[in-house]
């Protein structure tokens, strides 16, 4: 039999905010354990919430982002349940009246094929604090579990897709998409590994052709988009060997442990009435009208897709280029401080994805950290499209920069005297003393076939660029060796 996978995403993005979405804690990552939770946020008799305006601000402007409904009033809602870092018994969310409606996110498939994801809607909410399992005892050898209440009223956009994507890549495409557009935005950090970004992935299996939705499984809190691709392929590979063995998929939530490449149960799946869900009594309902919103949509920055097409079309970069270069917002703000330091896209896009990328990538580092600043690639690539500089030289330039050993490609080339020899004169000289040296290579070549000169010639070329100290012109050399040697034939 042969089998489709459905799944779901849930999406909890931190906000960029400096407080709380109900308080005036501050959200700062990072700081000792307990510090940075106050008394509403731990729910203390007497206090009450105060809805953060920035929260709701950058929720609409996620929404404007993908294209939904804007409803004109949303309302909080208590989801009851007890948990030890859940200090007030319930959490503060957005069930029956979500301030982001319906939308869409489209992502590009690996073919370069393009799919819509419907997003079902978003809505906003407070985090949890944390359960702390580890170097926890009472002092006789018994594991205690510490509570830190420091991410308690943090705010979150909770962005819920439809059942749309097909596979594990899919899903992965779609997580990076919703990343992309909030870090544009600049309404998140995206930054996975504190937690900033990280995913609910729902997924079930059911026959090809079959219309009725398979009984699905809650993988939690999945924080890369690595484990999100490997959470999937493991947890479909396991209904499906369940099914075909005469079991049942059960409702659950699991939990995925990449360190075994695995998911594993954590509890049954709980159903919305089991929170029993209803309006919170101590905030009003939150009421949009059409100018606060239009506001909002005139400020919107540039987005991922926008920014793609204009490289398109504007700078001549092909569609793959044009992806990967407006992929996040600091790749392409660099990507275009080169291109205005140097003057031509098609070299700046090269650069950054080549050497640059290939040296970001060796060291671990993110674009924002890299040691040579738009300017100074920029300012080399000049120099190679000048013919100040040959390729080989250009990469030398490049890893000095990188080692921070000049201010300036100039600076550099100036320095180690790398600067393209492009008089012919003193090439000429060059080959000239190449070809006395060499003559036991050269009457090989005076006596191999015509076709076969052509691979012979290299050598001829190594030893002039060793002479020169790589500072020749390439093209210049080639041409002139071959008028001198054949002149010898």
């Amino acid at each position: 039999m042969q089998w489709e996978t459905v799944i779901g995403l849930e999406v909890h993005v931190q906000l960029a905010t400096r407080s709380k979405i109900f308080s005036g804690a501050p959200t700062a990552f990072g700081a000792e354990p307990n510090t940075q939770a106050c008394a509403v946020d731990l729910g203390l008799p007497g206090v009450l919430p105060v809805l953060n305006e920035q929260t709701v601000a950058m929720a609409v402007q996620f929404g404007l982002a993908i294209h939904a409904e804007i409803p004109e009033v949303s309302v909080f809602d208590r989801k009851n349940y007890f948990y030890p870092d859940l200090p007030k018994g319930y959490q503060t969310s957005q069930m029956y009246h979500p301030i982001v409606g319906p939308g869409e996110v489209e992502i590009t498939l690996e073919q370069g094929e393009a799919k819509r994801i419907r997003v079902h809607h978003a809505h906003l909410e407070e985090d949890a604090g944390k359960s702390l399992h580890e170097s926890f005892s009472d002092g006789m050898g018994h594991a205690m579990t510490g509570i830190d209440l420091n991410r308690a009223g943090t705010p979150l956009l909770e962005i819920v897709s439809e059942p749309d994507m097909r596979s594990a890549k899919e899903a992965a495409a779609y997580l990076k998409a919703i990343h992309s557009i909030v870090t544009y935005l600049g309404i998140s950090d995206g930054n996975m590994a504190e937690g900033s970004m990280r995913c609910d992935v729902n997924v079930s299996v059911r026959p090809v052709g079959q219309a009725e939705f398979g009984t699905r499984a809650e993988i939690k809190n999945v924080n890369s988009f690595r484990f999100v691709e490997r959470a999937i392929e493991f947890e479909v590979e396991r209904q499906i060997e369940l099914i075909e063995d005469g079991g049942k998929v059960v409702q659950e939530t699991r939990l995925y442990d990449p360190e075994r490449d695995e998911t594993r149960s954590m509890r049954t799946k709980e159903e919305a009435n089991d929170y029993r869900y209803f309006p919170c009594p101590d905030l009003l309902p939150v009421v949009l009208d059409g100018a606060y919103v239009d506001h909002l949509r005139e400020i919107l920055p540039e987005l991922p897709d926008e920014k793609r097409a204009r490289f398109q079309d504007e700078l001549g970069l092909s569609a793959y280029d044009a992806g990967v270069l407006a992929a996040s917002r600091e790749m392409a703000e660099y990507f275009e401080a080169v291109k205005d330091a140097c003057g031509d896209a098609k070299q700046a896009a090269n650069w950054v994805q080549g050497e640059l990328s290939g040296a970001l990538n060796r060291e671990g580092l993110a674009i924002q950290d890299s040691p040579v600043s738009a300017a100074q690639l920029g300012g080399l690539i000049a120099r190679v499209m000048d013919d100040t500089i040959n390729g080989k030289a250009a990469k030398q330039v490049f890893q000095a920069l990188w080692n921070g050993q000049g201010e300036s490609a100039d600076e550099v080339i100036e320095t180690k005297g790398l600067k393209q020899v492009t008089d012919s004169g003193a090439i000429e000289a060059m080959i000239d003393q190449v070809i006395a040296d060499s003559p036991a290579q050269v009457a090989q070549y005076r006596d191999a076939e015509p076709e076969k000169r052509g691979k012979m010639i290299g050598y001829f070329v190594g030893q002039v660029m060793k002479a020169s100290r790589g500072t020749a012109n390439p093209q210049q050399v080639n041409g002139l060796l071959k008028e001198k040697l054949d002149a010898l034939c």
